[in-house]
C-alpha cells in the first residue's frame, strides 16, 4: 500500500463515530433514485441520437473535448499547446485542459467526454436536465483553477461557462424582490466564466470603483465566490463571499433560480463559502462595489539570518513588527519564513502613500541595519500608484513591464495579464498543499514566543507563508459583520493570517512530452510540507483550512473547512440537490460518493 492510504486506514477507525453522525446531515440522495452514474458504454448511455438532441437545444455548441496531447491530436495541436503551455489564458480556452495539472497521487486533468460551451443560463438549464434524466457525471468549469481537481473528470459532462464573461455596472443595485427591504447600492454583475481581470478592468481601471476579488487575474470569479473569495485586500473589504448581493444559478431540477437575502436565502447563504459545484451551476453573480483608495502600493524585502539564533531573533521581531504596525486593513499578502534562515516579504498595501508605507516599516528596518547577524540579500523597495491603475495594463506594461505576463495571442484582449509572481503556477503538478487558520491570540504578547518557535521550526523543513489578507482578524467590523453571515468557517473571523504551505513541479499533463512526474520525490516533498505545518497545528489545534487551498488528502474536511456551519450546508444540499447530482472532491454531501463520484459509497479521503 501507499503510504496516504496506510495514512487514511489507520485514521478510518476513530473517524467512524464522527462519519456516522455526519451521515445523519447528508442529502436524502443517500436512500434516493440515483445509486451510480454511466460511463461510455455501459447500459444506458445517450445514444448519438440523444446527444444530437442536446446539441440541438444548446444552438450547436456541444463539443467532443480532445487533449492537444492524446495520441489521437494532431501533430500541430501539439505544437501549438506546447508553444502556449505557459499562458494561463490559453488554457483556460481549451475546454479539455486545467489551470493544475494535477496533484501526486490523488488526480489527473482528464478532458470530459462531452461539454456545453454554455453562452446562457438556458444552455447551462439544459445540460444540467439531460445529466440528470441520463445520470451523467456532471463537472462545472469556468476559470479551471481548482487545486483539488473539481472543474474536471473524465467521462463527464462538462459545463463550460468560459464564454459568458460579460460585466456590467450599476449605480443603483436592488436585489430581486428585496425592494424596500435593501437600500440601493453601487454594484456589478459578473457572469460565471469571466475572470477577475475582466471584472477589474471595468470596476476599477475603467469604472473608477473596487470590487474585493481574487489576487490572481485569470481566477474565475463564479469559483472564487463561492469557496469565500479572498483576494489582497480582504483586511479592508472583507470576502468576494460577504459581498454577493445576488446569484442567479442552475439548480439540479434544472431551474434557473435567483439567489439572494430575500429569495432563496438558503440557497444564497450556502453560495457565498459553501464550495463551488455542490449546490448548483452559478450563471450570474451581482457583488457591491466600493469607493477606491487613494493609492495601492507594494512592499518586497528579503532577508537572511547567519546563525539559528540570529534567524530566530529575527522572525520575533517580524512578528512583534507586524503586530504592532501592519495588523490593520491597510495591509494585506505575505511574509514567508523558509530555508532555515531566510525572511521574505511580498506585502501589498492601500490608502497609504509612498512616503507613509516606507515611514511604517523604517523602524523595522532600523532594527535589521543595527544587527551583525543578519542581512539584506533582497534591498527594501516600496512602489505605489493611483489606485486605478493597480489592474491598468498599459500603465503596468508602461512602468513595471517586468510585473506582469500579458497574453501574448494575436487578438487577445489588451486588458488580459498575470501577475508575474503568479506565472509559477501555470498548469503546475501539486506535489503536497496544506492551509490553516492561524489565531490572532497568537499575536498576544504572552503567546508570541510560541508562534516564533512554531515558524522558526517550520522553515527549517519546506517553509511556510503567512497570507495575512486570508484572515480578518484586524478588519473593520462591518467587514467582519457581513463575513459573519457566510458559509466560510467562523474561524476565518478571529484569524490574523491564513498559513500555506505547498509545492509543485512543471505541468505534467497526459501525454504531454516529457512528461513523467518524479513521483518519489513528489512524495518526499508531501512529507516536507506536513512537518512544516506540524509546529503550527500544535499551537492552533483544530485550525480550519481555506477551502480553495489546503490538503486534497484532509481528514474531517467537514469541520475543516466549514466547522459549525456544515450542518446548514447539508440541509441546503437536500433541499435543492436531493438527489445528489452536483459532486465534487469533499464537496457538501460528497461523503455519500466514491472518490471519482461515480457510485454510491465512501469518498475518499
Amino acid at each position: 500500500m501507499k503510504r496516504r492510504e496506510l495514512l487514511k486506514a489507520a485514521l478510518t477507525l476513530p473517524l467512524l463515530p464522527l462519519l456516522a453522525r455526519t451521515a445523519q446531515a447528508l442529502p436524502a440522495a443517500v436512500s434516493g433514485a440515483l445509486r451510480a452514474r454511466l460511463r461510455p458504454g455501459q447500459p444506458g448511455w445517450p445514444a448519438p441520437a440523444e446527444w444530437d438532441a442536446l446539441r440541438r437545444a444548446v444552438g450547436g455548441r456541444l463539443l467532443e473535448p480532445v487533449s492537444p496531447f492524446a495520441p489521437g491530436a494532431s501533430a500541430d495541436a501539439r505544437a501549438k499547446a506546447l508553444k502556449e503551455l505557459g499562458n494561463p489564458f490559453a488554457l483556460g480556452d481549451d475546454p479539455a485542459l486545467t489551470q493544475t495539472s494535477g496533484w501526486a497521487d490523488a488526480w489527473t486533468s482528464r478532458p470530459s467526454a462531452y461539454a456545453v460551451a454554455a453562452a446562457s443560463s438556458a444552455d447551462v438549464a439544459a445540460a444540467v436536465d439531460f445529466a440528470r434524466r441520463h445520470r451523467l457525471r456532471l463537472v462545472v468549469k469556468g476559470g479551471g483553477h481548482s487545486y483539488q481537481g473539481t472543474s474536471n473528470a473524465a467521462d463527464s459532462l462538462l459545463v463550460w461557462t468560459r464564454h459568458m464573461n460579460q460585466v456590467a455596472l450599476h449605480d443603483a443595485f436592488v436585489p430581486q424582490g428585496c425592494t424596500g427591504r435593501v437600500a440601493p447600492l453601487p454594484a456589478v454583475s459578473v457572469q460565471a466564466g469571466a475572470m477577475w481581470i475582466d471584472a477589474y478592468d471595468a470596476v476599477t481601471t475603467r469604472g473608477g470603483r473596487y470590487v474585493q476579488g481574487g489576487g490572481c487575474t485569470t481566477v474565475g470569479v463564479a469559483g472564487l465566490v463561492q469557496s469565500g473569495g479572498f483576494g489582497s485586500f480582504s483586511k479592508q473589504w472583507g470576502t468576494a463571499a460577504c459581498n454577493l448581493l445576488e446569484a442567479e444559478v442552475v439548480t439540479a431540477d434544472g431551474q434557473v433560480r435567483i439567489a439572494n437575502a430575500c429569495t432563496n436565502p438558503e440557497l444564497f447563504w450556502g453560495l457565498k463559502g459553501g464550495g463551488g459545484g455542490s449546490l448548483g451551476v452559478v450563471t450570474r453573480l451581482t457583488l457591491r462595489t466600493f469607493e477606491l483608495p487613494g493609492f495601492f502600493g507594494g512592499v518586497n524585502l528579503t532577508i537572511k539570518a547567519d546563525t539559528a539564533a540570529a534567524y530566530r531573533a529575527l522572525v520575533a521581531e517580524a512578528v512583534g513588527f507586524y503586530q504592532r504596525a501592519l495588523f490593520n486593513p491597510h495591509w494585506g499578502e505575505q511574509m514567508k519564513f523558509y530555508g532555515g534562515d531566510t525572511f521574505e516579504v511580498s506585502m501589498v498595501f492601500q490608502g497609504l502613500t509612498q512616503q507613509q508605507a516606507e515611514q511604517t516599516w523604517a523602524p523595522f528596518l532600523a532594527w535589521v541595519q543595527a544587527r551583525k547577524d543578519v542581512r539584506v540579500t533582497r534591498a527594501f523597495q516600496v512602489l505605489a500608484a493611483p489606485a486605478r491603475h493597480l489592474w491598468d495594463a498599459e500603465f503596468l506594461r508602461r512602468y513595471l513591464p517586468s510585473a506582469i505576463v500579458s497574453d501574448d495571442r494575436p487578438g487577445a484582449p489588451r486588458h488580459h495579464f498575470v501577475w508575474a509572481g503568479d506565472h509559477d503556477q501555470v498548469g503546475w503538478f501539486i506535489h503536497g498543499y496544506q492551509s490553516a487558520w492561524l489565531p490572532a491570540t497568537l499575536l498576544q504578547p504572552a503567546r508570541q514566543a510560541a508562534l516564533v518557535d512554531a515558524l522558526s521550526e517550520a522553515a527549517r523543513h519546506h517553509g511556510v507563508a503567512l497570507h495575512f489578507n486570508k484572515g480578518l482578524a484586524g478588519a473593520p467590523a462591518d467587514a467582519i459583520a457581513r463575513a459573519r453571515d457566510t458559509a466560510t468557517h467562523p474561524q476565518v473571523l478571529d484569524a490574523f493570517a491564513l498559513a500555506i504551505s505547498a509545492c509543485g513541479d512543471a505541468p505534467a499533463f497526459p501525454g504531454m512530452p516529457g512528461a513523467k512526474p518524479d513521483l518519489a520525490m513528489a512524495r518526499r516533498r508531501a512529507t516536507a510540507v506536513e512537518q512544516t505545518m506540524a509546529p503550527l497545528r500544535a499551537v492552533a489545534p483544530n485550525a480550519g483550512s481555506y477551502v480553495s487551498e489546503s490538503d486534497y488528502f484532509l481528514r474531517d474536511w467537514q469541520q475543516g473547512f466549514w466547522g459549525s456551519n456544515y450542518a446548514r450546508l447539508a440541509a441546503a444540499k437536500r433541499k435543492y440537490d436531493p438527489d445528489g447530482l452536483f459532486f465534487v472532491h469533499h464537496g457538501v454531501g460528497s461523503e455519500g460518493w466514491s472518490a471519482d463520484g461515480f457510485s454510491r459509497g465512501s469518498a475518499a479521503g
